[in-house]
């Protein structure tokens, strides 16, 4: 039986203590740790750099899930492909050769993925699908935690994993954006394979609690 697999989000992490809190998620039994990048320009929100998320992945006991909100993808790429990361998802709505920076993530040995904001349309990027690993779909807009979840990116993630499995592809759904133990049944049925989670996690009053309340059984 294929569960859902948990993402806490560092963005709602206290970057004061990140050591402390990237420690509590790993022993937690998280699956990724999802690394939100922010430039200021893509996004009105400024995060972290590679200099910061090295040290994050020497503390990290599971894979780095690195999500880039930013102008100039094939420049934060080459910024973090030395971490290794297991993936690395950039904005459809940003990149103006996309097959091209798909084959170079892969080519560092990296799975590439691409995000879509809550407006953008899955049409968009049937054809990139073959190439892809993963699909990230926003369900808030991007650039800030703790938003409300959108929920028509239910009926998107629908809508994808039913085109993912005509074409008897393996490239797996994710979900970033008020995803809670409210809506991750729902999100499940929707054929959600990966959420990320920030708030929710960081914010509860048991951190292993919160996580394995979102490992449900997908269909």
């Amino acid at each position: 039986m294929n569960r859902i697999l948990v993402a806490p989000s560092l963005l709602s992490a206290d970057f004061g203590n990140l050591q402390r809190d990237v420690e509590a998620i790993c022993n937690a039994d998280c699956d990724l740790i999802h690394v939100d990048v922010m430039d200021g320009h893509f996004v009105p929100n400024m995060t972290i750099g590679s200099v910061v998320v090295e040290p994050i992945s020497k503390i990290a006991t599971r894979p780095l899930d690195i999500h880039l909100m930013v102008e100039n993808n094939s420049f934060f790429v080459d910024l973090f492909a030395y971490l290794k990361p297991k993936y690395i998802s950039f904005h459809i709505e940003e990149e103006k050769h996309p097959h091209r920076l798909i084959a170079k993530i892969r080519e560092l040995g990296i799975s590439p993925a691409i995000a879509l904001n809550p407006h953008s349309r899955i049409e968009d990027i049937e054809y990139l699908l073959p190439d892809l690993d993963m699909v990230l779909l926003m369900s808030v807009n991007p650039g800030f935690g703790g938003q409300k979840f959108i929920s028509n990116v239910l009926d998107k993630a629908s809508r994808l994993k039913k085109i993912i499995v005509e074409k008897n592809l393996s490239t797996v759904i994710e979900v970033d954006g008020g995803v809670s133990n409210k809506n991750i049944t729902d999100l499940a049925n929707a054929g959600v394979d990966i959420v990320v989670s920030g708030s929710y996690i960081f914010k509860s009053q048991n951190i292993k609690n919160a996580i394995d309340s979102l490992k449900v059984i997908k269909n």
